[in-house]
């Protein structure tokens, strides 16, 4: 069954996901494992599989590369021996994806409804008011910034605006090149990027101001703007707004000499009270120069953290959060939807194909070419 468009709230398009087949629902683990494989092997190197580390393990056993959102854009320019690419993450990395890579490459996204409540927290018509906002305040010298995580029409606003997408991992000299060509950068749609980010690069707290999209002029006084450097969307993580001061401090009186390291996603006083902060793929080079008997307590989505557990057991390595926290939208692909648009494949129909407007895409690959080159 094909997918089919419903409008939402925030004037973007709700790609159905049509049932998964009775099989598929009730199969065994392994079962689909069984048959994915099976899959895999017939449809050989027309087939590539990017999954982003925040997948469950039953998705990331399968993956032919793996990454975060700046790795896994790379990658979705670097496949041309692959038809089909199917990406096992959310939709803006599946988006992408299809924005960046050959115009005859097939983009399937397993589960639609892998969305994203920190991009969700964002749409064109609240942005396109905020634009007009800063404009009727006087801020004629703004350069947009947005972060990975957010939706297609938006990475095109940015690019139409003479601005750039940003990851985790280059926000920093994303934010260099943007005040090289401006002198105030609007943020979205994470507050916490963007704070943690400009602090990090000197800009003081008092250079920055909070734009609450449900109000006018997001809340500020409009000659109050045009002083601000740093102008944050009110949007945030909801796994990574979970880790506290508390849990860091807990962790240091139950394993003293412990190593914290927390996503740039997390709030400025988890950042600050950790020893180091930044990507997924940082995190993960952090712990892989470390040593047998070192400890690490890290914020960040749950299966991640237990995959490092798993791959260094000299090590002592947990999340910070002592209740799970994955992220609840990857979790929506599972096994079953990864076996169901293989099947389909093998027998000749696309599902799930993620396909950008022409018009939409033409601006947002230029924004996301101008991420990759400061990389």
């Amino acid at each position: 069954m094909a997918a089919l468009t419903l409008p939402i709230a925030h004037g973007g398009p709700r790609l159905y996901q049509a049932p998964l087949p009775e099989w598929y629902r009730s199969a065994t683990d392994e079962e689909l494992a069984h048959k994915i494989a099976s899959a895999r092997e017939r449809l050989g190197s027309e087939v590539v599989i990017l999954c982003h580390h925040y997948q469950q393990d039953g998705i990331f056993r399968f993956a032919d590369f793996t990454g975060d959102s700046f790795k896994l854009a790379r990658l979705s320019q670097n496949k041309p021996d692959a038809r089909y690419i199917i990406f096992c993450g959310v939709h803006f990395m599946a988006e992408t994806a299809d924005i960046l890579s050959r115009s005859d490459q097939v983009v399937i996204l397993p589960n639609l409804t892998a969305g994203c409540s920190m991009a969700d927290m964002a749409d064109i018509d609240q942005v396109e008011r905020c634009w007009q906002d800063l404009g009727d305040a006087g801020c004629e010298n703004v350069v947009p910034i947005t972060y990975v995580n957010s939706a297609a029409d938006l990475k095109a606003f940015v690019g139409r605006h003479g601005g750039a997408v940003c990851t985790s991992t280059n926000a920093p000299r994303i934010l260099e090149w943007a005040f090289r060509q401006g002198r105030q950068v609007l943020f979205f749609p994470d507050q916490h990027l963007g704070r943690n980010t400009g602090r990090a690069m000197g800009i003081g707290l008092d250079e920055m101001v909070i734009w609450d999209p449900e109000d006018d002029f997001g809340g500020n006084p409009p000659d109050l703007l045009g002083s601000k450097r740093m102008l944050l969307w009110k949007g945030h993580c909801s796994v990574h707004g979970r880790f506290t001061v508390e849990q860091i401090e807990q962790a240091r009186r139950e394993y003293p000499g412990i190593k914290i390291i927390v996503h740039p996603e997390c709030t400025m006083e988890v950042v600050d009270a950790a020893d180091a902060f930044g990507s997924t793929e940082f995190i993960l080079k952090e712990v892989g120069r470390g040593k047998p008997g070192d400890r690490f307590a890290i914020g960040t989505e749950i299966n991640m953290v237990h995959r490092l557990a798993q791959t260094h057991p000299d090590m002592t390595i947990f999340c910070l959060d002592p209740v799970v926290c994955p992220c609840s939208t990857m979790y929506r692909i599972h096994p079953g939807y990864l076996c169901w648009v293989l099947d389909n494949l093998l027998e000749g129909r696309v599902v799930n194909q993620i396909s950008v407007l022409p018009s939409i895409a033409q601006y947002a690959r230029v924004a996301l070419e101008r991420m990759l080159e400061n990389g």
